[in-house]
């Protein structure tokens, strides 16, 4: 069975949806990130991915206190990312409560540094974050593009250890358009020992079905919930 995983994405504070990662086109749909991770708790979900946008903007931990509030307020296994760059940042969100962390801009442009985190702490606590727009990774919040392709990306870390990848195509988040089934089909053809996340476009349970007879053993739900769509 497929695990959905609610998001919760925040900027100043705030639970918020962007379209395609446009900060211009932010929706607030609560101020208060620890009463919709409650709601989603109080539902029967039991892991939460929490994202950081002023972090990955500013380049480096911004909301912990939000973090530091659903991890120690709720039962919910959080993974945390966003601007996260540094021993620092992730010392913080560890201590902070997480379980987990996402890595994305920092495997692209400081990937030394990724692979000590690797290293230290395990595919387990270490997920990789790939962004994609026509497979090509994006960084930054999503605002800076690169020529990195998607396959090499993933195959250089899952041989450094990596076990978990949140695939996010970007040009479908915020759309509820449904998911780019085909781009994870040929990632779990290429690493079928992947724990695979897929995240973005997701708009009704079939969407959800198709990915799990796709194989896909995780999804990130984000805007479906919000607008009342699941």
């Amino acid at each position: 069975m497929i695990q959905v995983i609610p998001a919760i994405d925040i900027i100043d504070g705030q639970c918020v949806r962007l379209t395609k990662g446009d900060y211009t086109k932010k929706k607030v749909y609560s101020t208060n990130p620890l009463e919709v991770a409650k709601q989603f708790e109080a539902k029967g979900y039991t892991r939460l991915h929490v994202v950081d946008l002023d972090g990955a903007k500013a380049q480096h931990i911004v909301n912990y206190r939000a973090l530091e509030q659903i991890a120690t307020r709720t039962q919910l296994v959080v993974d945390f990312g966003g601007g996260m760059k540094t021993s620092d940042d992730l010392r913080i969100a560890f201590e902070c409560g997480a379980a987990m962390v996402t890595g994305g801009s920092i495997a692209v442009k400081n990937p030394e540094e990724f692979t000590r985190w690797i290293s230290t702490y395990g595919g387990s606590k270490i997920i990789l974050g790939a962004d994609v727009t026509d497979e090509k990774i994006a960084v930054s919040g999503w605002q800076e593009s690169t020529q990195t392709d998607l396959l090499p990306f993933v195959a250089g870390y899952v041989d450094k250890g990596v076990t978990q990848v949140i695939c996010t195509d970007i040009g479908r988040d915020g759309m509820l358009q449904g998911a780019n089934v085909a781009l994870y089909r040929k990632l779990l053809e290429r690493f079928p020992q992947l724990h695979l996340i897929a995240s973005g476009g997701v708009s009704q349970m079939s969407d959800v079905e198709d990915l799990q007879q796709a194989g896909v053993p995780a999804v990130i739900v984000g805007k479906a919930f919000y607008e009342g769509k699941m």
